[in-house]
């Protein structure tokens, strides 16, 4: 039987999904993208909290462009050569109920920083490489590269890395702001992403869907007062366990 083209297990309450095209650096194709879909919404069923991540060497190198040497392009777009399920695929992140840790190692490269941009957080290695490389290929963003890398690392710098088309590491990634956290290697990746799964795991899942919602507001930029006053608005039935949850506390 041959490999899936993502693999995915559930414990104690964290689910990992991989993309797994390991001979290929695990590049997209639009059944590696279906794939990842059925995952994510199979995933947040059963989990609090989810890793996105690569098998092999890499996150994932960006969409294979060997598919695209005989494609027809759109004024630069590739939806059309994913039958536009890449948009659906970064909504299935974007919107996924629980919270999406994206783990990045070895290469993460324009459309996999996109869809890992889509991810509530990213940690990575400090020698992981990174880019934006649309501009290169005579290629432009649409799988959300020119609103969240502005929204990460600020427009000025946004504009630098994707009119340049550089390559940067995960260190520099978090000195920017674009990952959370950058670590000396992939086992030291590994273990501080299982603390911070395990940490969100334990929380009040009511709380953190009610953050989900909230943090995606403030993404909406609204006026100061406007979103304190809609922070008190909202209620959220789903957060059952105050009492338990107050009652195991010991000074």
């Amino acid at each position: 039987m041959s490999e899936p083209l993502v693999k995915s297990r559930v414990e104690n309450g964290i689910a990992e999904i991989m993309l797994n095209r390991p001979d290929a650096l695990n590049a997209f194709t639009p059944d590696i993208l279906k794939a990842l879909i059925g995952a994510v919404k199979e995933a947040e069923k059963q989990a609090r909290v989810i890793i996105l991540s690569g098998t092999g060497r890499a996150f994932s190198a960006g969409v294979d462009l060997k598919m695209l040497q005989d494609a027809t392009f759109e004024k630069g777009k590739v939806d059309n050569v994913f039958d536009n399920i890449s948009v659906k695929a970064t909504d299935a992140i974007r919107h996924c109920a629980v919270p999406v840790i994206a783990k990045v190692h070895g290469f993460c490269f324009t459309g996999a920083l996109e869809l890992a941009l889509h991810a509530d957080f990213i940690l990575t290695t400090e020698n992981t490489k990174f880019g934006d490389t649309h501009a290169k290929w005579g290629l432009r963003p649409s799988w959300g590269m020119s609103q969240n890398l502005a929204r990460a690392v600020g427009v000025r710098k946004a504009r630098e890395l994707s009119f340049t088309a550089a390559t940067f590491t995960g260190a520099e990634a978090e000195r920017w702001g674009l990952a959370n956290a950058s670590f000396e290697d992939k086992e030291a990746l590994d273990v501080e992403t299982a603390k911070r799964a395990a940490a969100i795991a334990g929380a009040s899942p009511g709380a953190i869907a009610a953050y989900k919602d909230l943090y995606r507001y403030a993404e909406e930029n609204p006026p100061l007062e406007d979103a304190l006053a809609e922070e008190q608005r909202r209620d959220y039935a789903q957060i059952t366990d105050t009492m338990d949850r107050l009652k195991g506390f010991a000074r």
